[in-house]
């Protein structure tokens, strides 16, 4: 398989319209939203009718057998709410078990202990109760129809496809539910995939309970004990999903929204409430001095959210603190001005008591910003028989520490990197859902695009387009990897301030995510979209 299958196009221009639009990573995942929004569903319907579709013609990100988290935004109450639809670890998995197998250093990333319970089929069926209009039977047609009927696979997917084949899929049990003759399928070649269609129609026909409490259930559990995991059919039976609070902070006059640990949304608000201390537009986007203040902050919030992001029925976070100015204030102090922090450590504020990123708006403003992610592309590669899915293994993100606030516990969500972000104006208004999917990229994605909008004034596209850098999530953010596109000089200017640069191009560009953006204009109600170079889909207008 050749290295360089396919090149990154960025001559992208914004999409814009007026009645809706959908923006993701696939064009018929994005088809599949406007059909539902030409339905007459909400955004909420519409997001649901995404994350199904992108089921089908992106396993290599997602899936039934992950995750979800996503954020609803209410045009008439002007009010966000968060939905976190991440699954908790078996109940019978200890610290004690693990280290007894000989394994306390850290768990293989695709051992079935990594196996935590796939949140996002209730967290589909959750989202269009509340917010949607049509039913689940409506919502996941045209899923359904690609699946069974087959589709085009697009090429950067094939890509990825091909590249897990014969290192996961073809040694995990009914990995070849996701193979076309033991290969993964080429660009433009059609897959079908009729267990996924099947296990759609049982959960279109008696919803979230069918997935939890049948025979998919069962399925899950018999490959998980098959391949030495401990997961129970009472595990999948307890899942519920979890309505909570969003958390923000205020940047340049916008609002910024995440959802709350566990995931790693804090991240990205607290490197902005650093950020906003600077004068970010005097400075030339994507020059050394810019670079490194974003960086810096970056390696700070990083330090801070790996820390104390955790479940919080087990390990609250003190998020009134870490996420006030007066802290910021603090962090900003552990900046140098050309010159790379060599001590950077998570903070003690003061308290008060991947992947697929899409996103949705409606003809009525109300807009959907939705992540859903196996983790590691496949996840483990296992697939329960007969159902065409492969099992997450989030709980690859628990520490072993059991000191630590992410330990792993029974019962308990592991730290989680996929995020969705919203964004509104000073008057409650709609700014827009955007995202950045991609590991632990996530919140860099989220607080480099939120800086090209907001102190560059970039249109979305444009921001999408934009080369970006990513560190590694440690406290010790000891590589820096920029993008082709930015200048060598300005990589040659972090190295000598102390930061251990790589320069990435050609196919490994996929580490810097990929984005969605729709930004809606409050005076016209125009929507403006873009969607990211990086992967094969598109933002789209309904007519």
């Amino acid at each position: 398989m050749s290295p360089e299958p396919f090149t990154y196009d960025y001559s992208r221009s914004p999409v814009y319209g007026r009645n809706g639009m959908a923006a993701s990573s696939q064009p018929l995942a994005t088809a599949a939203g406007l059909e539902i929004l030409r339905r007459g569903g909400t955004a909420a319907d519409a997001a649901v009718a995404v994350a199904a579709a992108l089921n089908v013609t992106e396993p290599t990100s997602t899936g039934l057998g992950g995750d979800a988290f996503a954020l609803f935004y209410d045009a008439k109450t002007q009010k966000v709410t968060a939905l976190n639809g991440s699954g908790r670890c078996p109940s019978g998995l200890t610290i004690e078990r693990i280290r007894a197998e000989g394994m306390g250093d850290g768990l293989p990333a695709l051992h079935p202990y990594t196996i935590t319970v796939p949140g996002a089929c209730a967290a589909w069926c959750d989202m269009v109760e509340r917010h949607g209009r049509l039913s689940m039977a409506e919502v996941l047609q045209p899923a359904i129809r690609l699946a069974e009927h087959g589709f085009p696979v697009a090429p950067v997917t094939s890509w990825f496809w091909r590249n897990s084949a014969g290192r996961l899929l073809s040694k995990t049990p009914n990995g070849s539910e996701m193979l076309i003759d033991g290969h993964g399928p080429a660009a433009g070649e059609i897959f079908c995939n009729p267990g996924l269609a099947r296990a759609m129609r049982v959960i279109a026909a008696a919803g979230k309970e069918a997935f939890y409490q049948g025979d998919i259930a069962l399925a899950i559990a018999d490959v998980i004990k098959q391949t030495g995991g401990c997961m129970e059919p009472g595990d999948l039976a307890a899942h519920t999903s979890t309505w909570v609070d969003p958390i923000s902070v205020d940047y340049r006059g916008v609002t910024i929204w995440e959802c709350p640990p566990n995931g790693q949304g804090l991240a990205a608000l607290l490197a902005l409430n650093i950020l906003e201390g600077y004068k970010l537009s005097s400075l030339t986007p994507l020059s050394a001095e810019r670079l490194h203040l974003q960086i810096e902050a970056m390696r700070l919030a990083f330090a801070d959210t790996r820390y104390y992001a955790a479940d919080p029925a087990f390990a609250p976070a003190p998020l009134a603190g870490l996420l006030s100015k007066e802290y910021a204030c603090l962090r900003r102090e552990a900046i140098f001005p050309q010159k790379a922090n060599p001590a950077i450590r998570h903070g003690a504020p003061q308290t008060n008591s991947g992947t697929v990123y899409f996103c949705v708006v409606d003809g009525e403003g109300n807009a959907c910003s939705f992540i859903n992610s196996n983790y590691m592309g496949f996840g483990t590669g296992i697939v329960p028989k007969g159902w065409g899915f492969t099992l997450q293994n989030r709980g690859h993100n628990f520490s072993l520490d059991p000191q630590h606030p992410n330990r792993l516990e029974p019962g308990k969500r592991p730290y989680h990197t996929i995020i969705p972000a919203m964004a509104t104006r000073a008057d409650g208004s709609l700014y827009a859902p955007f995202g950045v999917m991609g590991g632990f990229m996530q919140p860099q994605g989220h607080m480099q695009v939120a800086c090209s909008l907001l102190d560059d004034g970039l249109n979305p596209q444009a921001a999408l387009n934009q080369p970006r850098f990513c560190i590694e999530p440690d406290e010790s953010g000891s590589v820096v990897s920029l993008e082709e596109g930015i200048d060598p000089g300005t990589a040659a200017a972090l190295e000598k301030w102390g930061h251990k640069v790589r320069l990435v191009k050609g196919v490994e560009r996929a580490l810097f995510g990929r984005g969605q953006i729709i930004r809606r204009n409050p005076l016209s109600g125009v929507l403006e979209g873009g969607s990211d170079p990086r992967a094969d889909g598109c933002a789209m207008p309904l007519e």
